[in-house]
């Protein structure tokens, strides 16, 4: 009951705005007799330089350049401006930005992502992320924080059409940005509590005009982060990063460009988990742990990519071929068990040869060239290949007893060696089948066939070879495809209003289970493909010329063969069956203003995500969990943001702005027996920020009420809090 009237209460709320807008504006403008005030045309005296109305925004959602407000499918833009304003400085801070989205890390900056309740749960994410077009493959080889960004897109719901595999929930598309003709750069420093520094800087200058560019950009980030171990008294989770982003831009002719990007990512944790094991304690002693195996984490990622493209007079080319890597491993062996006892440790630091994931990605894509003739179309490949070595020791200590060992002072080793290779074709098209109505569809083929090999063996202390193979080296593959269609109509009621109905298909890629200890979860066990079905209904509309966005979205999806994890431990290693079927619905508002010296956004989702079907196997015994919710899936999500900005000097170019944000995360579970839990709270943020010339400052705050939550946790009881109150202050120039 208390969900239904809060959700009455957010949707009253959007109303509520909307018709605020639309009252203010029009007071705002006019005066009793019908025109113009004077109030008016002294405030636009004064905010001369500040915008009027919401620019055309223009996105690649579907693989070209389009309106945002014209194509039917439901997409979230966010311009380099809000990156700024909002402080983005990774993905998973656009939580709450895109209504129904959620995404946290339990401290590694591994994101698990969950959209419209379809969630990351294994490796293979339900997410897509794709940076300046190149496919960030798995959870190893995506580069998380976010610099010297143009804008992001966030498509909404299953893109199968386009995008392929693990695009269930939807498409987060990442464009930074790139050089030009004229000279420009930026450099940025922040420096805030809890030791946090971050450095960067970037430059692009056309070496020769209108034929060679070259960009480049550095960011580097340092934190002594928020937990204190007990165990030493000390900090335990500093981090410090350093990422570059490199371009090399050569346009031979007028119709052919051709781009070489490289792109790095080197990540150095000395505390990678920061959880405890206890919910209430995690709560009641916020930021405080014990763990004696002390490591450093180095995650090392890079992704280069080589893209031609030619603008043809009736079509369109486009090749993509990019390579990525991500070798990730801890110093020393890192704590297991979260606790002071020598109980179980993780060892996978065996050499380069291990735990070094490599993709290669080739993407050719034709399109035709008039974007207003009656029909356009687009067609392309795309080729993969995935090899990941990976080798994991688990060494039970001499403290193994009080987790349930027989044995102490021994080693589990797993090595397992997986190649994956695939290929798609897809095809797409809109016609126009009479004025202000178009059709498009789509259709894909995917088809990917994965091998696997693994062997486990058992090694006594102080012994450094393994004594015995408790499994032998062994091997097995299997072949999965997918067809996915998409379909949908759009009807253009206004010139600036556009109502859409959809239906796309998205899959997650099946797989191979690995080895774990538990006996009863046999290894090379084949899981297949997940199948995810959605419809929607949208609207979008522009008032006022332009000053005022609205969009609202319904959507309903079913999952089917849903793959559900099991994380077996100590080992740390995720079981996947297709044991489940999910149903989740709900409805999306975004809406956002601008009036002379103020802007408006606010963004609203409400999801029921629920397990249609859920058997699991607990203890020897098979549990029915029929009913339950989502995991990482807040039933309803929103954020207000509201900036003021003003001019002090006209004549020195001096202005300022104030900022405040609302955020506000529903109830979600952490487990599928729905027994770890957040209830809903809120966070708050502001900044105040002045500008002069090319020059910025900027103080601000963040989880400013310093609540206690959990952002994320393991189904086994292991919590990470979400961070606390955290403030610092921003100096910035562009030339």
């Amino acid at each position: 009951m208390k969900k239904s009237i809060f959700v009455l209460i957010q949707i009253a709320l959007s109303i509520s705005l909307f018709s605020q807008q639309r009252i203010a504006l029009v007071s705002s403008t006019l005066d009793s007799s019908g025109k113009k005030s004077k109030a008016t045309q002294t405030q636009k005296a004064s905010f001369q330089n500040t915008p009027k109305i919401l620019d055309p925004v223009t996105v690649t959602a579907q693989k070209t350049a389009e309106l945002l407000q014209a194509i039917p499918l439901s997409v979230t833009s966010i311009s380099a401006k809000q990156v700024a304003d909002y402080q983005l400085w990774n993905s998973k801070d656009i939580s709450a930005l895109v209504p129904n989205m959620y995404a946290a890390d339990p401290g590694d900056k591994r994101n698990v992502i969950s959209l419209r309740g379809i969630s990351t749960t294994s490796y293979d994410p339900a997410m897509a992320t794709y940076i300046d077009g190149v496919n960030q493959f798995s959870l190893d080889t995506y580069i998380a924080q976010l610099f010297d960004v143009e804008r992001i897109e966030v498509l909404r719901g299953p893109q199968g059409s386009l995008y392929g595999r693990n695009a269930t929930a939807g498409v987060i598309n990442i464009i930074t940005k790139k050089p030009e003709n004229k000279t420009n750069g930026f450099a940025e420093t922040t420096i805030g509590n809890a030791g946090l520094q971050r450095y960067s800087a970037g430059v692009n200058v056309p070496l020769v005009k209108n034929k060679l560019y070259f960009g480049a950009a550095y960011l580097y980030d340092q934190s002594n982060g928020f937990y204190t171990n007990t165990f030493n008294n000390t900090p335990f989770d500093k981090q410090s990063s350093v990422i570059g982003n490199f371009y090399l831009k050569y346009l031979p002719t007028n119709d052919w460009n051709i781009t070489l990007n490289v792109k790095h990512n080197n990540n150095t944790n000395d505390g990678t988990f920061p959880l405890v094991m206890d919910i209430a304690k995690a709560i009641s002693n916020p930021f405080k742990l014990s763990q004696n195996a002390l490591t450093q984490l180095l995650d090392n990622t890079l992704n280069a990519s080589i893209s031609a493209n030619h603008i043809g007079k009736k079509i369109h080319f486009n090749s993509q071929t990019a390579y990525q890597s991500n070798y990730r491993y801890y110093k020393t062996p890192i704590d297991g068990d979260f606790s002071p006892i020598d109980g179980i440790t993780i060892i996978n630091n065996y050499g380069k040869d291990w735990n070094n994931v490599k993709v290669f990605t080739q993407e050719f894509k034709l399109n035709s060239a008039n974007n207003k003739a009656k029909f356009r179309w687009m067609a392309g490949t795309y080729y993969f290949h995935q090899n990941n070595p990976t080798k994991q020791g688990t060494r039970f200590g001499k403290d193994a007893a009080y987790v349930g060992s027989p044995d102490i002072n021994f080693s589990m080793i797993t090595s397992t060696k997986a190649v994956t290779d695939g290929v798609a074709a897809y095809a797409q098209g809109v016609y126009v089948l009479a004025p202000k109505l178009e059709l498009t569809a789509g259709l894909r083929y995917d088809l990917e066939h994965k091998n696997q090999s693994i062997l486990g063996q058992y090694q006594k202390d102080p012994n450094p070879n393994p004594i015995f193979n408790f499994r032998t080296d062994t091997s097995a593959s299997a072949n999965f495809h997918a067809v996915s269609p998409k379909l949908a109509l759009s009807y253009q009621l206004l010139e600036n209003n556009l109502l859409f109905a959809n239906y796309s298909k998205g899959f997650r890629a099946g797989g191979l289970t690995p080895l774990s200890s538990d006996p009863s979860q046999p290894a090379m066990y084949v899981y297949q493909p997940e199948y995810s079905n959605n419809f929607e209904l949208g609207i979008k509309n522009m008032f006022y010329n332009n000053r005022l966005m609205l969009n609202i979205t319904a959507f309903y999806t079913t999952v089917n063969d849903a793959q559900v994890p099991t994380l077996v431990m100590p080992d740390a290693v995720t079981i996947t069956k297709n044991t489940g079927s999910l149903t989740s619905k709900g409805i999306e508002l975004e809406t956002r203003s601008i009036w002379n010296n103020f802007e408006l956004d606010y963004n609203f989702g409400y999801t029921n995500a629920s397990y249609q079907t859920l058997k699991l196997a607990q203890n020897g015994t098979a549990v029915n969990l029929a009913g339950n919710k989502q995991i990482f899936t807040p039933d309803i999500n929103s954020n207000l943001a509201a900036q003021y900005g003003f001019v002090l000097c006209k004549k020195q170019q001096l202005k300022a702005s104030i900022r405040g944000e609302w955020r506000y995360i529903g109830e979600q579970y952490f487990d599928l027996a729905n027994t770890i839990s957040q209830a809903s709270y809120s966070l708050f943020n502001s900044s105040v920020s002045v500008n002069m010339r090319k020059w910025s400052v900027k103080f601000w705050g963040r989880n400013l009420a310093n609540k206690n939550y959990i952002s994320y946790a393991y189904d086994f009881g292991a919590v990470h809090l979400g961070n606390p109150k955290t403030y610092g202050v921003t100096l910035g120039v562009k030339f």
